[in-house]
């Protein structure tokens, strides 16, 4: 009876992480894939850190801004915005250095372990970190509506804390690639920094 229920009690978890993976899969694609997406987000770390602000995605490609940063990202050219310094940063596309603090949060989907369960009207799809390091992300926790598979927040768990984005104003398709273009005009009289070609 003990291996009868361990190896049923498996199956049943394969089958549930495979539907999480599936559920995960058509997020993931309606957010980034060809057709783009947009969303407004709101976030709050712990009474520390609060902004707001928009963003575009498409494939690869970002364009993200915010009261004080922002983000054109176009899939070869990546310019960084910090308007309180009036500066602008120029990256290759690529290059990890363009934003540090966002680098430590790079994950492989696939090192991840997909649960979900129903909550109302919506799903509460988890992933967690196979192999967790000491800073970053433990676990990430979606709500999804069951309705239109829209995300409407995400939890997400360090070392210490856990902070939550709020989702809104989320739009699938009809992304047009000018949407990541520099606006070089906004930023005239801001120092331009050029790191492309530098050492890695």
């Amino acid at each position: 009876m003990f291996s009868l229920s361990v190896s049923s009690t498996a199956a049943t978890n394969k089958k549930q992480g495979d539907d999480a993976w599936e559920l995960f899969d058509k997020v993931f694609k309606m957010v980034f894939g060809p057709d783009g997406s947009s969303l407004t987000y709101s976030v709050n770390i712990a009474g520390l850190y609060k902004t707001q602000g928009d963003v575009i995605y498409k494939n690869k490609k970002i364009c993200y801004e915010e009261k004080r940063f922002g983000a054109w990202e176009d899939g070869k050219v990546a310019y960084m915005v910090d308007k309180e310094k009036k500066k602008v940063d120029i990256h290759d596309f690529n290059d990890e250095k363009k934003d540090k603090y966002l680098s430590m949060f790079k994950y492989d989907v696939n090192n991840f372990a997909y649960s979900y369960k129903e909550k109302g009207e919506y799903y509460e799809l988890t992933a967690k970190v196979k192999n967790a390091k000491f800073f970053g992300i433990r676990s990430c926790t979606a709500l999804i509506k069951k309705s239109n598979l829209h995300p409407v927040s995400l939890s997400i768990k360090l070392a210490f804390i856990t902070t939550t984005v709020q989702i809104s104003n989320f739009h699938s398709g009809g992304i047009d690639d000018s949407a990541f273009i520099f606006p070089k005009e906004r930023f005239a009289g801001y120092t331009y920094v050029d790191h492309r070609g530098e050492k890695k």
